[in-house]
């Protein structure tokens, strides 16, 4: 478990809520740029004061509902060892249902396409949150309109360009930024509502319900649009195990909901006396003389939300590598400190190339606004889902109590997915083309590995069975102690197989180690390794990891010293089969997948790598598999 969940002393919860500002509600507190303007800009909704009113009681609700009730009570309770997000909701889930094969194949599944989605709306969110932030540069100096997309690509650029050098160094400047961004949407908004206070009475539900009541239809489209103001909500959840509850629940209602109530209440106040306001209702609020610096500051804003998402890509595409989901990728640690300060060259620029496309594609805010939202309804759905089976199977509660607590979020969640799909023509389609093409790559993987491991199991020879035969006449033996890297436990390695078919020697000491990836966060060193002695100085090893952990075979085998296991460093071989895939005809996958699969373990990174195996000690030894 993360030690940011224990917070020592109150300087140290102060500075871990300080710093959820920045990561955590980056995303969500930047919405104010754009929420309140799409529901009135696509001319759905006209911006009548009725309207008005109810669309900022419906924003209100929402973000009381689905962030205060939904995310800050109820799902930050299913922690996962102190880990959250969908990946460790997923293995909770299907942990609590192992028992019925069924249903956890089912969860699996739908958790999988939430997973997938998760990079469609890595996409969007970069996008439409610097865009609307440089778009004020519209409201401020309009002559400078024609360079709102080629600034927007220069700093999303510029973003991904940095990602390398990690963000250890600007991230303590996270949290001041946005506490900063914060005040001054409450700076913005006091003056309009003291202008027209009459605006408040929309904290009333009645206002929403009359607004429902009195055009359904309307109100239901205007539903898609309401929705980007808690957009970021999932981020809650996934970056608990950096912050802990209770710094992320402190910011939340201490700092970001206030400001986020005062500042929409605001633009409602502005739109109520100025309808024409409507165009850019944020940067309008600002006297005349500030809006150039509230547009360096948004765009700052904006940088560290869409940051705190990339961040949030890389951690996924880790923990999906650990659990087998996607194939093995580069990984570089960029903090000497910090384990969860990665990046993935592969992710960034497959990010940033999608991203620039979707700038160049929709071209503004706006037209990104309907590209947004599917994804994140869609995400908050199965969310809801899952929390179900953890409450119902794993926290063994009653049906009557979980079917009404997810139940009431269910329904809220699938109304405003549902609201979300009528802008599936008009872009929404993006984000999903890239969550079904994501969800593609991840089934092949999965069933593409499971073909070649019972391909590999069939056609294996049983270890005990094979070092008895060989040590009825063995051959000779060597100094120094070899590694010798198998999936399965009782199955003899190929490249045991190779090199004494090839070399005819055996080494004196002999590991045959598995390494098992977990559906928990962490594995601790107490429960890394497990051994049998297999006789003549052979023993089969298990190393236990969590998809949080970072998989590094010599430091867990040092565990083994004290059982009177040489290891040195110089005399310790480590063998690996290179397995090469050739698709086939038969009764496996399609063939386009076959090929894919194929594809995608060739251009695999190196188990070796993976494994932080050392370099100069590694010997390679291939084999061909038909699936």
């Amino acid at each position: 478990m993360s030690s940011a969940n224990t917070p020592k002393s109150p300087a140290a919860l102060a500075a871990l809520t300080l710093g959820a500002l920045g990561v955590v509600y980056g995303d969500i507190g930047t919405s104010p740029l754009y929420a309140l303007k799409e529901v009135f800009h696509a001319g759905h909704v006209a911006p009548t004061p009725d309207n008005i009113l109810g669309v900022l009681s419906l924003i209100f609700w929402t973000m009381t509902i689905i962030v205060s009730l939904k995310y800050v009570l109820l799902i930050l309770r299913a922690d996962n060892n102190g880990e959250g997000g969908l990946i460790a909701m997923l293995a909770l889930a299907t942990t609590a249902v192992k028992d019925k094969p069924a249903l956890r194949q089912v969860l699996m599944t739908v958790g999988l396409f939430g997973t997938a989605i998760f990079y469609g709306d890595g996409v969007i969110t970069p996008a439409v949150s610097v865009l609307s932030a440089v778009e004020g540069l519209e409201v401020a100096a309009p002559a400078l309109h024609h360079w709102v997309i080629p600034i927007t690509l220069v700093v999303l650029t510029g973003l991904f360009a940095v990602q390398r050098f990690g963000t250890g160094g600007i991230g303590k400047f996270f949290g001041p930024i946005t506490l900063l961004w914060f005040i001054v949407l409450v700076a913005l908004g006091v003056p309009h509502i003291m202008d027209n206070p009459g605006v408040l009475v929309a904290l009333n539900p009645v206002y929403a319900v009359r607004f429902f009541a009195g055009n359904p239809l309307v109100a239901f489209i205007g539903l898609g649009a309401v929705v980007l103001c808690v957009t970021g909500g999932e981020a809650l959840y996934a970056d608990m195990g950096h912050f802990g509850k209770k710094p992320i629940r402190i910011a939340w209602y201490a700092f970001v909901m206030p400001a986020l109530v005062v500042n929409y209440f605001g633009q409602g106040a502005l739109l109520l006396r100025q309808p024409s306001a409507v165009e850019n209702p944020l940067f309008l609020m600002a006297p005349e003389w500030f809006r150039l610096p509230l547009v360096f500051l948004a765009t700052a804003a904006t940088v560290i939300a869409s940051q705190a998402l990339i961040s949030a890509a890389f951690s996924v595409t880790k923990q999906a590598i650990q659990l087998g989901i996607l194939p093995r990728m580069a990984i570089r640690h960029t903090s000497v400190k910090d384990t969860g300060q990665i990046y993935v060259p592969f992710v960034n620029w497959g990010l940033w190339v999608f991203i620039v496309l979707a700038v160049g594609l929709f071209k503004s805010s706006s037209s990104l606004a309907s590209a947004y939202g599917i994804a994140v309804t869609l995400d908050m759905t199965i969310t809801t889902v899952m929390t179900f089976f953890v409450i119902r199977y794993g926290w063994k509660y009653p049906l009557l109590p979980c079917v009404l607590a997810t139940g009431f979020f269910f329904v809220i969640d699938v109304t405003f997915f549902a609201s979300n799909m009528l802008k599936l023509v008009a872009g929404g389609w993006f984000p999903l083309v890239i969550g079904i093409g994501m969800f593609t790559l991840m089934l092949t993987w999965m069933q593409g590995r499971k073909l070649m491991s019972e391909r590999l199991r069939n056609e294996a020879i049983d270890l005990k069975s094979f070092l008895e035969a060989v040590f009825i006449s063995p051959p000779t033996r060597v100094d120094g102690t070899a590694v010798f890297l198998s999936a399965d436990t009782d199955m003899t390695p190929n490249a045991l197989l190779h090199n004494l078919k090839h070399n005819k020697v055996l080494h004196q000491y002999n590991l045959f180690v598995t390494v098992r990836h977990h559906e928990v966060p962490w594995v601790g060193f107490d429960k890394r390794i497990q051994i049998d002695s297999l006789g003549h100085d052979c023993w089969q090893v298990v190393l236990h990891f969590g998809f949080k952990n970072d998989p590094d075979v010599p430091q867990a085998l040092r565990l083994l010293e004290d059982r009177g296991i040489p290891l040195p460093e110089m005399d310790t071989s480590y063998f690996l089969s290179r397995d090469i895939v050739i698709p086939t005809f038969g009764d496996g996958m399609a063939m386009w997948r076959e090929k894919l699969f194929a594809s995608m373990h060739r251009n695999a990174a190196a188990a070796a790598d993976f494994l932080n195996l050392p370099s100069n000690r590694i010997v390679e030894l291939g084999a061909k598999v038909e699936i």
